[in-house]
């Protein structure tokens, strides 16, 4: 009973950044999800586009260090990669939102 919206981010560089104002004034808050470790990455962009346009809880899924290797479906759930975890981050940014 969420409802959402997914934009695709396929660079970095440069960024959306009409889509994230867009995603934060229409939703309040915002989950990035990406196979790349969190520091530097798409949710540290999406934080900063929020920060200076349009504050809004912001929750990134990603790697927080250095990745195992091993098989594509077992890694994506180890790092919360997978519809659980990103639904995890979805209702843990809602909280926030809430509040």
């Amino acid at each position: 009973n969420i409802d959402c919206a997914v934009i695709n981010m396929s660079s970095l560089k440069p960024a959306d950044e009409k889509a994230v104002i867009t995603a934060a004034v229409e939703t309040g808050a915002i989950v990035t999800a990406e196979e790349h470790l969190e520091h530097g990455g798409l949710g540290s962009i999406v934080s900063q586009i929020t920060a200076k346009n349009r504050p809004v809880p912001v929750e990134s899924v990603a790697l927080k260090n250095y990745a195992q290797s091993g098989k594509p479906e077992l890694l994506l759930a180890r790092y919360g990669l997978d519809a659980n975890g990103i639904q995890a981050s979805v209702l843990k940014v809602l909280k926030r939102k809430s509040k």
